[in-house]
């Protein structure tokens, strides 16, 4: 049964390499093909979810294998352009795990989710700065965007929780497949800020700008 009774035991699929979507973070969507605009209509008509889930490189071209955990999403916003595409934004809810994927006479893939081991996702993430040099991770963010040629926010970023930041960056950092899905399925916002500064601090030296302080000195 879901860990939240919102939370469906089917979900339509949405799969996206290089996407991910977290609990509590928003998530824009051009949708044009026309499977997947049959898809929204059936969730808007619906109980408004969509599973976010990452194709991997392996299974036929046209039904790729997917990930074993993908993040259930609502339809936070909705509109149709004059080309008929329509523009989305979906709100994570909560992770889960696919366990099954059913015949269904629809043009896009289905699956039945899982929500065990992610009742935190609900709740919101907790707080979990303390001890953590917010200063030197703030520092390392800036020289990583710079880089890699990211605007960003920096004054609101100030006062907003290190949690909401880490979401944020680690849905749209640039890095690869297999790194976005080990930020998704992080156990905690703890070690998904860790794997995130580890994996920039990774980008910052292969280009030769390698941060000034090692691991411990940025999180402790």
């Amino acid at each position: 049964m879901p860990v939240h009774p919102a939370l469906p035991d089917t979900l339509p699929l949405f799969p996206i390499r290089g996407c991910i979507l977290l609990p509590g973070e928003a998530l824009p969507l051009n949708v044009f093909e026309p499977r997947y605009l049959n898809m929204v209509d059936d969730a808007m008509s619906g109980n408004g979810f969509i599973g976010m889930i990452q194709p991997r490189e392996t299974g036929p071209r046209d039904l790729p294998d997917l990930e074993r955990v993908g993040t259930a999403g609502r339809i936070a916003k909705h509109s149709e352009t004059e080309d008929g595409r329509y523009l989305i934004v979906l709100v994570g809810v909560s992770r889960f795990t696919l366990t099954a994927q059913p015949q269904m006479k629809t043009p896009y893939r289905v699956g039945r989710a899982d929500y065990a081991g992610f009742e935190h996702d609900i709740d919101g993430p907790q707080a979990d700065e303390a001890g953590v040099d917010r200063a030197g991770f703030l520092a390392l963010l800036q020289r990583f965007f710079h880089h890699a040629g990211i605007e960003a926010d920096w004054a609101s970023m100030e006062g907003a929780p290190l949690s909401a930041i880490t979401g944020k960056v680690a849905m749209a950092a640039p890095f690869d497949a297999p790194a976005k899905q080990a930020l998704l399925q992080a156990s905690s916002p703890g070690v998904r800020r860790e794997l995130l500064a580890t994996l920039m601090e990774h980008v910052l030296e292969q280009a030769g700008l390698a941060p000034p302080y090692g691991p411990s000195d940025r999180l402790h």
